[in-house]
């Protein structure tokens, strides 16, 4: 029987990105290319194998949320229940990368509300649910489809980023808001992708500070942190009104957030003078970068996603999974309370190495599992690593405990008074950020 104390979060998570590219006609479903919708009960029973407890999990949103105020629950209505009765408690991810074809795309105002409504209606459904993820790395769907116009809009402007950001961040926290009145101990893991630019030159110091200062944008405006005059400006010479930016600053949800980070090889970059950047493979590392994050935010932490390929010597992945556990234990050690550990994902992904923009079918070995739901090495030594440290960090870490009701959410395992479906209570009032 698996213990209903949460300790340690160790997780994975199964991909659920929904981007269109060409010009919004054709969809990328990464559960359809995985096989998800096909193998859901071996991919359960794989969490359950590896010892695993929490699953990063959402719905494919374009055929869930089928019309404003019209919700298509049948696959939710199998895979949930099943999630419950196996003890695996998800953490939902209820956007991620993409938008219903009613609703287009990221520019449009109307995408906040109808979601926050989708949201609501999900926590009312699913009342054992404490853990979301609402919108999933806000700033990657910005950037990927305003400014970079590799997805959705697929737009390559600062105006059309700020707005996408803008509906983005509100969509979260109008979704928050929502669930809050279900479900008020809900808790949030902001998912969201954290990044470093490195000056090439001391030509490129400029544009590489400026590219440091736009990496917090969204969690800025999620936590209602004032951002520096730099970017105040930038958000208002592309159509950020000053109205907005107070909305955002006074409408934080902050205390239920825990702050989720996501940390790749490609989370690095060397800028050029002229602003051009690529990728520097990994320089400071997690543990530093994730410093820079909780000094800016003060909130726990946790590590929501990495991978690394399998690669052709089949343990590249199995050292950047110990590399990532040590740089876990180091910031730990060194009294931030990071709360879990992700990889990400349960089984291998299609396409991202080209990231979604192109549909090949190319398979990239970046799973616990490969597509036929074998194990890969990198699935054993996490299994291991799971074993071998989960009764030690909760009686060896100044961590504090997230606060879970798993005794009511999941009796079955240990608990004895079951989750009753609350009566909708007011939003929680958010205090005014005083930083």
């Amino acid at each position: 029987m698996v213990s209903n104390q949460p300790g340690f979060l160790f997780a994975t998570g199964i991909e659920n990105s929904i981007p269109t590219i060409d010009g919004g006609r054709h969809r990328i479903d990464e559960m359809e290319k995985c096989g998800h919708y096909r193998y859901w009960r071996r991919d359960f029973d794989l969490v359950q194998d590896i010892g695993i407890r929490f699953l990063r999990y959402g719905l494919p949103l374009h055929t869930t949320l089928v019309g404003a105020d019209r919700y298509d629950w049948s696959f939710a209505d199998v895979v949930f229940p099943d999630l419950r009765r196996r003890g695996l408690v998800a953490i939902v991810d209820l956007c991620h990368f993409g938008l219903p074809d009613f609703l287009g795309n990221f520019q449009n105002p109307d995408f906040p509300a109808i979601f926050a409504r989708y949201a609501r209606a999900f926590a009312l459904r699913y009342p054992w649910i404490q853990l979301y993820t609402p919108v999933n790395e806000m700033s990657i769907s910005a950037l990927f489809s305003a400014l970079y116009g590799w997805w959705n809009e697929q737009m390559r402007s600062d105006q059309a980023f700020v707005t996408a950001l803008k509906h983005l961040v509100q969509a979260n926290l109008l979704a928050m808001r929502a669930i809050l009145e279900v479900r008020p101990d809900a808790l949030f893991v902001q998912s969201e992708s954290t990044e470093y630019f490195h000056a090439m030159s001391p030509a490129a110091i400029g544009p590489a500070e400026t590219m440091n200062a736009r990496r917090f944008l969204s969690l800025d405006l999620n936590y209602g942190r004032r951002v520096d005059s730099t970017m105040y400006e930038y958000l208002l010479d592309n159509g950020m009104t000053r109205e907005e930016y107070h909305y955002f600053l006074n409408n934080n949800l902050k205390h239920h957030c825990i702050m989720g980070n996501d940390y790749y090889q490609t989370n690095e970059h060397l800028v050029a003078a002229d602003g051009a950047s690529t990728a520097s493979g990994e320089i400071f590392g997690y543990a530093v970068i994730t410093h820079q994050y909780y000094n800016r935010y003060r909130l726990p932490v946790m590590h929501t996603e990495t991978n690394l390929c399998q690669g052709p010597c089949a343990d590249e992945a199995v050292k950047w999974l110990r590399k990532e556990w040590a740089n876990v234990l180091r910031v730990r050690n060194n009294g931030v309370p990071l709360v879990g550990f992700t990889w990400y994902s349960l089984t291998d992904q299609v396409d991202w190495d080209t990231s979604l923009r192109e549909d090949n079918g190319h398979v990239n070995a970046l799973g616990l599992a490969d597509l036929d739901r074998k194990l890969r090495p990198v699935g054993i030594a996490y299994r291991d690593l799971i074993r071998d440290w989960t009764e030690v960090l909760p009686t060896q870490s100044v961590c504090l405990q997230v606060p879970l009701a798993l005794d009511e959410d999941y009796p079955e395992r240990g608990g004895s008074r079951p989750r009753r479906l609350p009566e909708p209570v007011a939003a929680t009032a958010a205090p005014t950020n005083a930083e």
